[in-house]
């Protein structure tokens, strides 16, 4: 009867020991990704919007993108106005031979910024602002990029993918 009880005090205090366990962290990010979530955040920060997080889905799918722009169309823009992408995104194309950093990337996309009006939601005549206003579309709350090199021509191509997506007319970022 004693056995009996202590393995029956013994499998309560496993399993109650067990159940109040805390949550495993999340994965670690790479240091490409952490630069790239970093990056954004920073600009998002600037402008009263709350961060990213990184999204292991967004990071997989801009992958694959790159890397069917590496395989079949030798790094050049991809189609980003398809139906076939439900995200929000942003590319940019780099030559040069190395790989550009996140930050570099994130920098030139932020850049438009000095064409952006946010009072009138407007950007100045003859510039672009989405690359920079999908950065801070303060609906957004994921992201995933990824990059490419093509050797033979020394080109780099980087996509990041934002969810829910922005720059929807009619709406302003943050």
């Amino acid at each position: 009867m004693t056995i009996l009880i202590t393995a029956l005090l013994s499998l309560l205090f496993f399993s109650s020991a067990t159940a109040q366990a805390p949550p495993s962290p999340p994965p670690q990010l790479t240091v490409q990704a952490q630069e790239f979530l970093d990056a954004h955040n920073q600009a998002r920060a600037q402008v009263g919007v709350g961060p990213l997080k990184w999204s292991p889905i967004l990071a997989n799918a801009s992958a694959r993108l790159v890397m069917y722009q590496r395989v079949k169309n030798n790094c050049q823009f991809a189609d980003l106005s398809s139906n076939k992408i439900k995200y929000g995104a942003n590319q940019l194309w780099a030559q040069g031979g190395s790989p550009v950093g996140p930050k570099t990337v994130v920098d030139a996309w932020v850049a438009e910024k000095k064409y952006y009006h946010h009072e009138n939601n407007s950007c100045e005549t003859n510039r672009q602002c989405g690359v920079y206003t999908q950065i801070v579309w303060k609906k957004s709350v994921e992201l995933g990029c990824s990059q490419t090199s093509c050797v033979k021509n020394g080109t780099s191509l980087i996509v990041c993918f934002y969810n829910p997506p922005g720059n929807i007319v009619g709406e302003s970022p943050y």
